[in-house]
């Protein structure tokens, strides 16, 4: 780790990865909750139509992604607010228009080679430069405390809507408000992960903390250390294994979700089959039953076999095996 540091493009890889590890499950987490999981994805087709303005032009492609990422926010939100049946068919037009624009503009552009546009498609850390960076980190920090200070409106709008809207909280403004957050950190992850890719960083960390966390709270920032951990840890791997940083660091993002979700069921399993090995308990337990009663909790385990038994609605439930006599 010590001789990636030294190198300034790893430093500035390494930093990028951070930012979008950790601004992407922010963001996501709210999308999750509202179902909207590949909205990402038609954000990161309009932006690539905008990065070719950027590049046709001759203007910083970043800021020139970043207004057409946000003008398609606005939009979508626009879109849905009005209810017309016809939306998801507008949606589509704009998102396949978009990377349609985008790879025609690129093309047509004197710096359009496919090495340029598979950089934006897929993610070309290396290549980011410290103007990169420094807009990134203000994107990020935008997002950051925006998400912060409005989290409990958000997870009020994201959670039930006509509810919001009867308490007086201004559903559209808020929805437009996300939307254009999303729209942030599609720009500030299209270096890290590719605009083809960026929802992954959005949505696996948070699917993974769902599986877990015992609160919105908790699971939004275990999203985050897992996107952190991703990022941070795809780009090293990457490096050392040649391979192409995006794809690596999405295939980490796969690759913590399955662990989640095979942990979760073992222990899921677990509990059951101690429950049921509870349920079948034959034996009364109670004061002279013979058995020593041990405090648990605010309630009484009986000590039956080496293991803890307590009275749970007409069964016993398993409470651990006890693997010490002192303190009876």
């Amino acid at each position: 780790m010590t001789d990636l540091l030294a190198l300034d493009f790893m430093r500035q890889a390494l930093l990028a990865a951070l930012l979008a590890g950790f601004a992407a499950p922010l963001v996501g987490v709210f999308l999750v909750q509202r179902r909207m999981s590949l909205i990402g994805d038609g954000m990161g087709h309009v932006a690539l139509a905008g990065v070719a303005v950027g590049v046709l032009t001759g203007q910083a492609p970043v800021l020139t992604a970043l207004v057409a990422a946000v003008a398609a926010a606005v939009a979508i939100e626009l879109i849905r607010a009005s209810g017309r049946t016809s939306g998801d068919t507008a949606l589509a037009v704009m998102f396949y228009g978009g990377i349609a624009l985008g790879v025609v503009l690129i093309a047509r552009s004197s710096a359009g080679t496919p090495a340029n546009l598979t950089g934006y498609l897929f993610g070309a850390i290396l290549t980011t430069s410290t103007t990169d960076i420094a807009v990134f980190a203000a994107l990020a920090a935008v997002v950051l405390v925006t998400t912060l200070l409005l989290r409990p409106r958000f997870f009020a709008v994201a959670n039930d809507e006509d509810y919001a809207r009867a308490v007086g909280i201004p559903v559209l403004r808020y929805n437009v408000l996300l939307a254009v957050l999303t729209a942030v950190t599609v720009v500030v992850s299209m270096r890290v992960v590719g605009l083809l890719l960026i929802s992954a960083l959005m949505i696996l960390p948070n699917a993974a903390s769902q599986l877990f966390a015992r609160s919105f709270r908790s699971a939004m920032w275990w999203a985050v250390v897992i996107g952190v951990l991703c990022s941070v840890g795809g780009v090293v791997v990457s490096y050392g294994a040649e391979t192409p940083s995006g794809g690596t660091i999405v295939l980490l993002a796969v690759a913590a979700f399955l662990l989640a979700s095979t942990v979760t069921a073992l222990g899921t399993r677990a509990r059951r089959a101690a429950h049921d090995r509870a349920e079948r308990h034959d034996h009364e337990h109670g004061p002279g039953c013979g058995h020593p009663a041990l405090g648990h909790e605010g309630h009484v385990d009986y000590l039956h076999d080496g293991h803890r038994h307590a009275a749970h609605e007409g069964h016993y439930d398993e409470h651990g095996r006890h693997t010490t006599v002192e303190g009876r």
